[in-house]
């Protein structure tokens, strides 16, 4: 039996834990929910060494999928973030967006303006999944719709894919 504490998370007892904890860590200038996964009740102190480190960094690795977006979004080949955007302001009247869009400011476009609009409301960590080690979900507005951008990093904050899910 180990004993491992994590930022924010405590103690973990390495061969007795559970499947799934929350717990709400400021990223950023907001309060993000950050969750952490396992697959069964035992883990590795290198585990728990990889997650520390990826909290210890989470703000860094948060800019990064903000860039990831970005960029997906001006890739013509890409369709994960031109698809949530496109979706969003054909099917919502400008009235509904205009807590995130000012359809009067002829300077930055309305595609545009969703994106920087876009906050991360969730983290999810899964040490045991090297190629999808970090989940990060972003939103404009979870009361207003179900769809995420999703971006899949490494544990290294390495891109792996991004999304529109829901």
């Amino acid at each position: 039996m180990a004993i491992y504490t994590l930022p924010y998370f405590g103690e973990f007892d390495t061969d007795n834990i559970e499947e799934y904890y929350d717990v709400s860590i400021p990223v950023n200038g907001h309060e993000v929910s950050v969750d952490l996964n396992f697959m069964t009740n035992k883990t590795d102190p290198d585990a728990l060494r990889l997650v520390e480190s990826f909290i210890n960094n989470l703000s860094e690795y948060e800019k990064k999928s903000r860039k990831y977006i970005a960029d997906d979004y001006a890739d013509e080949n890409s369709e994960a973030v031109r698809e949530y955007v496109d979706h969003h302001i054909e099917e919502f009247a400008p009235e509904e967006l205009s807590a995130v869009i000012d359809y009067n400011n002829k300077t930055i476009k309305p595609e545009l303006q969703l994106i920087t609009a876009l906050k991360l409301v969730r983290v999810g960590l899964y040490p045991y999944d090297k190629e999808e080690f970090a989940i990060f979900d972003y939103s404009f507005n979870k009361d207003l719709t179900q769809y995420l951008v999703v971006v899949c990093t490494d544990h290294k904050g390495n891109l792996e894919r991004i999304a529109m899910e829901s």
